[in-house]
């Protein structure tokens, strides 16, 4: 091994930097959720003259929100190196149990059915889909079960669980009556403010508390760590286990609200709804740039991905794309955007082994590398 001392500048070496930092095809490849996004909204606003209409957009938007909060959900788990199947599965079960309670909870021990109001129907249904993440934040981090497999099995007894609530059946009409007090359930699904629908401003406000759970908040720091490298950050006294067990929980809260919205769009819930959603949530925060090995991505990324997921479909119904070539199509760019995803964090991989060259080195400390400070270079052996 040998090595030189050095005391002049790297003009070759800042030069190199700087070309780093304006990367063209760096630039592209973290952005290319936004660029896909606008590509979308150009073709088909040539392909179809209501497309880019103000009353279409927001329309679009309500359809995309149901999308964005089950990423929401599924991008703290994916940040912590899991994965969330049941999320589809439990927007189902979440509309079931609302739409049981909207038609009314028979006590037969005191002879009345009791109709709860919206909001305790709400919060009900919440707390439902708190406890299904719950059950599987504790089968992976208490019992060491892999997240594919726990949450797989959680699908399949979360679908059955509604099938056997409704014996199959769809819950309608359920805008409720004013003489039992518990109308206002459609609230969410039809009311707007300042134009903009309910179900818009819930995705909206959910965006902004996750964002500032993960850029502000000592649980996002623990998140980010245990998710990058979870040994390392238990070592360093990050809770693990627990952090686990909340992303869950967290997730099965976005999946019982996206429930919610969508059962009182249509007004009624189908134990089938949400049929492979948990799919389209992965694609979504894939597409927005996270990093399915968990430690890297973010709110921003996210959203993008799931209204490229939502205009990309709403664009093909509209120019009258038959549903199987819409499925297809669909297919077709989360697999470009799962290719593009491994390019650009199998990248940054090689150059955090590799230290900038090839073959190995000997250990150093780290020195200042300002031009004209003194610096040592190694060579390979």
């Amino acid at each position: 091994m040998t090595s030189t001392a050095t005391g002049s500048p790297q003009p070759q070496g800042r030069l190199k930097g700087m070309g780093e930092r304006f990367d063209l095809a760096k630039i592209l490849l973290e952005g290319r959720a936004f660029l896909a996004l606008i590509a979308i909204i150009i073709v088909f606003s040539v392909l179809s003259p209501n497309y880019l209409t103000v009353n279409n957009l927001l329309t679009m938007a309500s359809h995309v929100a149901v999308y964005a909060l089950l990423a929401l959900g599924m991008l703290l788990v994916i940040l912590n190196g899991g994965i969330d199947l049941t999320v589809g599965s439990m927007l189902g079960l979440s509309g079931v149990v609302a739409g049981f309670l909207m038609e009314g909870v028979p006590l037969h021990v005191f002879g009345v059915t009791v109709f709860p109001a919206v909001w305790v129907v709400a919060l009900i249904s919440c707390a439902v889909g708190a406890l299904v993440g719950f059950v599987n934040g504790v089968l992976i981090s208490r019992f060491n079960v892999a997240p594919f497999v726990a949450t797989l099995g959680m699908l399949y007894v979360v679908r059955g669980i509604a099938l056997l609530m409704t014996n199959g059946l769809t819950y309608n009409n359920l805008e409720g009556k004013p003489e039992l007090g518990n109308t206002g359930f459609d609230w969410l699904g039809f009311n707007r403010i300042a134009n903009v629908p309910i179900g818009v401003l819930v995705m909206v406000v959910a965006a902004i508390v996750i964002s500032v759970i993960l850029n502000r908040s000592m649980f996002g720091r623990w998140l980010y760590a245990s998710g990058g490298n979870e040994r390392a950050a238990e070592l360093s006294g990050v809770p693990v286990r627990r952090v686990k067990i909340w992303v869950y929980v967290v997730s099965g809260i976005c999946a019982s609200i996206a429930g919610l919205i969508l059962s009182s769009e249509l007004t009624s819930a189908s134990p089938t709804a949400g049929n492979t959603y948990e799919l389209t949530a992965i694609a979504a925060v894939v597409i927005g740039g996270a990093s399915l090995m968990g430690g890297r991505g973010n709110v921003r990324g996210t959203l993008l991905g799931a209204f490229v997921i939502g205009f990309l479909s709403d664009g093909l119904v509209i120019v009258g794309v038959s549903a199987y070539w819409q499925t297809v199509f669909t297919g077709a760019v989360i697999i470009f955007a799962v290719l593009l995803n491994a390019i650009q964090y199998r990248g940054r991989r090689k150059n955090t082994a590799s230290g900038g060259g090839t073959g190995a080195t000997t250990p150093r400390k780290a020195e200042p590398t300002d031009v004209g400070t003194p610096r040592v270079t190694e060579t390979t052996a």
